[in-house]
């Protein structure tokens, strides 16, 4: 079972996080890892892991007939904790070490994924739900975003100084998250928004690009973003600007919103 909690820590602060048990139930998805020239696993029977902990994150596991394991190498690496059996993975010239690993002592919660095998994420070339390719982690289907065309109206300030006002927002909705307003870029005052290399990958929404802003001689560091080219699901919010709730003051329809605690904060 998943649920979502909001905790009020005061009467005008709220506190967003997931409560989300560790969860493994076969995917109904064909999934593909590759590798190289290859698709070093192939599986319409794979096991996705729902995680949000230190321990472990949302990941899919696949069974040792769907991994194409003559491509692996022994390696002696025993993990933090040794309750894995690590492998080095070679194709040709392309060589990853400890990129892959067989599950040998779960704990009790997840024993479903013992003798599957699993990937390190970043060390995977590319990744495929059926045809697309998908990015940052897999996505969790207990988790939902809705974007949603408003005329609220919406006013951004940053140190009494007004950076954005509209009345044509689209808001966004996620599972544990605040609502984030995303606003045109013709009703953002650009002047103040100073260029940054920081992005940053969300596999629901795309890759993230950032702004600093700058209000006399105080710099705010990277807490405007947008998305240039978002994922379909969330296509309305292509090139809207949005600020982070948790660092500036927003006001929505003339009332001042409290600042969430969120894990951006």
């Amino acid at each position: 079972m998943v649920y979502l909690i909001l905790m009020l820590a005061q009467p005008k602060k709220q506190q967003f996080m997931i409560k989300h048990p560790r969860i493994v139930e076969p995917s109904p998805r064909w999934v593909r890892a590759k590798f190289g020239s290859i698709y070093i696993a192939d599986s319409k029977k794979a096991l996705l892991l729902i995680a949000y902990d230190r321990e472990f994150r949302t990941r899919y596991y696949f069974p040792k007939e769907d991994v194409k394991t003559e491509f692996f190498e022994e390696s002696d690496y025993k993990g933090r904790d040794g309750k894995n059996k690590y492998w080095h993975i070679r194709n040709g010239d392309k060589y990853e070490k400890n990129a892959a690993y067989t599950v040998v002592d779960p704990p009790e919660d997840v024993q479903g994924i013992k003798d599957y095998i699993g990937f390190k994420w970043n060390q995977i070339d590319a990744w495929f739900e059926e045809e697309e390719e998908i990015f940052i982690h897999p996505r969790d289907p207990y988790k939902r975003i809705d974007t949603i065309k408003s005329s609220r109206h919406i006013k951004v300030v940053i140190d009494k100084q007004i950076v954005a006002e509209t009345n044509n927002p689209t808001l966004l909705f996620e599972t544990g998250l605040p609502v984030r307003y995303y606003i045109p870029k013709e009703d953002v005052k650009t002047e103040f928004l100073i260029d940054s290399i920081l992005q940053t990958g969300c596999p629901y929404k795309g890759t993230a690009s950032y702004n600093s802003v700058k209000i006399g001689d105080n710099i705010y560091k990277n807490i405007v973003w947008y998305y240039k080219d978002p994922f379909y699901e969330t296509g309305h919010i292509k090139d809207l600007i949005s600020f982070y709730n948790e660092k500036v003051d927003i006001y929505v329809d003339g009332e001042l919103i409290s600042k969430p605690q969120t894990p951006f904060s």
